[in-house]
């Protein structure tokens, strides 16, 4: 009597059970998460700038580590956070304005032959035309609502050549979305014997109406006719319970069709490998 294929034998050693989930999970469209990324932005005569976090920046502001290179340090800049108007249209309103001292900390001023009266205020450049500073950003400039209008991490020329586009690099960022305003809790339960205003007992056998079922990926509910016609207060509660509950189980399907690929690949090893036993008999 054949004995029975050794299970270990069928579907491999650990490593092989492991490069087996993680293409099960490839399969899925399922990928890890990644951390924030540094954003570069191009200067048309090659400068590079370099802001270390551009998309889901918090509302109520942050600072950003801004770094650049290739920069013409015959021409001073200012590092800002900017109404980004385009390319060839100077990026403005800035947050802190004309900021020489960097106090504000929404600019910084680089320069490496300031005025007199800009020599200590001014950040000199670096070799090759680079700088590190720190901006800070914010969802308003001015009367600006940068979560509405497109707003960047730019460079451009500084106070002493206000026309000058050359140095003007722009690096957008984007703000995390609004979160909805809390909403009210559900009224309490009606008491058969008192079903509280607005609401009637209906009579012992009077008929009574339910809505449809809704159609597909809609929460369906069922309510009971009121008045007029109005569905009751209760069964808008228990409509919105029940959204709940299916946005909560969503989040749980990537795991089950995690397992059911793996399960998949592991009984197709199984059977091949049973086929060939048989044939090798």
């Amino acid at each position: 009597m054949p004995s029975r294929p050794n299970l270990r034998r069928l579907v491999g050693t650990g490593p092989t059970l492991a490069l087996l989930c993680v293409t099960a999970v490839t399969a899925v469209g399922l990928t890890p998460a990644t951390a924030w990324a540094e954003t570069v932005g191009q200067g048309a005569n090659g400068q590079r700038l370099t802001v270390s976090k551009t998309t889901g920046i918090n509302r109520q502001g942050e600072t950003l580590s801004v770094s650049g290179t290739g920069y013409d340090t015959s021409k001073g800049i200012y590092v800002a956070f900017c109404v980004d108007n385009g390319a060839g249209a100077a990026p403005s309103p800035c947050g802190g304005g004309i900021d020489m001292s960097g106090n504000s900390g929404a600019s910084q001023w680089i320069s490496s032959n300031p005025p007199a009266y800009g020599e200590g205020l001014a950040i000199p450049y670096g070799p090759g035309g680079s700088f590190s500073v720190q901006v800070k950003v914010s969802t308003k400039i001015g009367d600006v609502d940068c979560t509405v209008t497109r707003c960047a991490v730019v460079t451009r020329t500084d106070h002493l050549r206000t026309a000058d586009r050359s140095q003007d690099v722009r690096v957008p960022v984007t703000f995390t979305a609004a979160q909805p305003a809390p909403g009210n809790p559900p009224p309490p339960a009606a008491n058969p014997g008192n079903p509280g205003p607005g609401r009637t007992t209906p009579a012992p056998g009077a008929p009574t109406t339910a809505t449809a079922p809704a159609t597909a990926g809609v929460a369906a509910t069922a309510s009971a006719a009121t008045p007029g016609g109005a569905p009751a207060a209760d069964d808008a509660a228990t409509a919105a319970d029940v959204t709940r509950v299916s946005q909560s189980t969503a989040a749980d399907r990537w795991w089950n069709a995690a397992l059911i690929a793996l399960a998949g690949v592991v009984a197709l090893l199984l059977v091949l490998r049973f086929r060939r036993r048989r044939g090798e008999r």
